[in-house]
């Protein structure tokens, strides 16, 4: 027997979630954009912000991974609030990591790089609070 919800259940649980959604969405794919550029341009990339050709390509990959789950997890008819957790948690990680990087020596970085780490830090950190204000807001809602 098959379980259905009524029609203003699965309007209230889609409104409530749009934001979640959208966020998600578009986390996925300038994490794309982002990992596409590190590949595709690693070497001019490198000569800019002093990152090693493997350490750029190896971080667009990581990234390629991340975009591909933000996709499928934005994707769900329902979004499971534990995976939003483990991506706010990711992207708290890459956040601090981005920050380590930019302030130890763990990567050669030129001025230009330290500037590219710590506005990826920034850019990250926001996803994460926005990532947690949608999810706080659909399951508020039920």
């Amino acid at each position: 027997m098959t379980q259905t919800m009524p029609m203003s259940e699965t309007v209230g649980r889609q409104a409530s979630d749009r934001f979640l959604r959208l966020v998600l969405r578009v986390d996925s794919v300038s994490t794309a954009v982002m990992a596409a550029a590190l590949i595709a341009a690693s070497g001019p990339l490198g000569a800019a912000t002093g990152m090693p050709v493997a350490f750029s390509v190896g971080f667009g990959l990581y990234q390629l991974g991340g975009a591909a789950a933000l996709a499928l997890i934005a994707g769900y008819p329902a979004i499971p609030a534990g995976l939003v957790w483990a991506v706010i948690g990711v992207n708290l990680c890459s956040a601090v990591a981005c920050l380590v990087v930019a302030a130890t020596d763990f990567v050669p970085l030129t001025g230009f790089g330290v500037v590219f780490m710590l506005i990826g830090a920034l850019v990250v950190a926001v996803y994460a609070v926005l990532e947690y204000a949608g999810l706080r807001r659909m399951t508020a809602a039920g």
